[in-house]
């Protein structure tokens, strides 16, 4: 089946719109999301952020009532994900589209060893891969994701870890397949600033490796900046405003703050405090410069 005006892009979102009862917690929005692009959705808790993630994947159950088309170009096919049947839902989780879910203590299932749920995704999907080989695939992509003495923690459980080794172990489970998209919902709630900055370096690298397509959600303005190309801001469900992260003004408010010294000299001049730390020390301070008013170096 075709669909005009699908446009080349690997995710097309149309007038998608989801009620719980009485409560319309997405109100007609429309986005795209091309092969290999990150996308940031960006809003205040309640704005159908994760409504629309989870509508994706078809995970709002029968309470939710969705409507419109969420366009997806599989391997040579095109499909509207909200009419496939469950079984079919059901290849393309974990395999072409794959989620990391907020709360890593939450998503983990706490009796069970963190390589057993790792190694299950890729069984789920590939019959061959059984015993020691999905165990193998399973400490490749824990060593991926920089989980240290892979196979030494592979039987370990997810409570022996820390906040941020336990985000990682979600991105090992969702990037485990090599999906096409990976949607990830708040990958850094609850993280102090240095995990954080971890994280997101972790999340840079792995989608220039793969080349894969992101939808990063987030609350986190001035996260989105660093970590997406494009970025769509969300409020009461419905999209706002979209662009380049450059152009966008609620981007820019978030990352731009003025200089207290220039301003106690009067000086027209901004400091741009950048959250990115550099890789071989993620223990290093901020780095900050000022600007004229041109936006040269001074």
């Amino acid at each position: 089946m075709h669909y005009d005006g699908f446009m080349g892009a690997l995710l097309d979102i149309r007038e998608l719109q989801i009620r719980f009862g009485a409560v319309e917690a997405v109100r007609g929005i429309s986005l795209q999301l091309a092969e290999g692009e990150v996308l940031g959705l960006v809003g205040e808790s309640g704005s159908g952020k994760s409504a629309t993630a989870l509508a994706i994947l078809g995970l709002l159950g029968p309470v939710a009532r969705v409507e419109g088309q969420i366009l997806w170009r599989g391997a040579g096919s095109e499909a509207d994900l909200l009419r496939l049947p469950e079984s079919a839902l059901r290849r393309l989780r974990g395999r072409e589209i794959a989620m990391i879910f907020q709360e890593p203590m939450t998503a983990l299932n706490p009796v069970m060893t963190i390589g057993r749920q790792v190694a299950e995704g890729a069984e789920a999907h590939f019959s061959s891969w059984t015993g020691r080989e999905a165990k193998r695939k399973a400490i490749a992509a824990l060593e991926a994701v920089a989980i240290p003495e892979a196979s030494r923690r592979y039987g370990d459980y997810p409570h022996q870890f820390s906040g941020g080794q336990r985000q990682r172990i979600l991105i090992a489970m969702a990037l485990i397949n090599r999906p096409r998209l990976l949607i990830a919902d708040e990958p850094t709630t609850a993280l102090d600033v240095t995990v954080q900055a971890q994280v997101l370096e972790l999340l840079r690298d792995l989608q220039r490796q793969h080349g894969l397509a992101m939808l990063f959600i987030s609350h986190d303005l001035a996260v989105v900046g660093q970590v997406a190309s494009r970025v769509a801001v969300m409020r009461a469900g419905q999209v706002v405003e979209t662009g380049a992260c450059r152009q966008s003004t609620l981007i820019q408010r978030a990352c731009w703050r003025p200089c207290p010294r220039c301003a106690r000299i009067g000086a027209d001049r901004w400091r741009w405090w950048a959250v990115r730390r550099r890789k071989a020390d993620p223990h290093a301070r901020d780095r900050h410069w000022l600007r004229s008013e041109s936006g040269r170096l001074i």
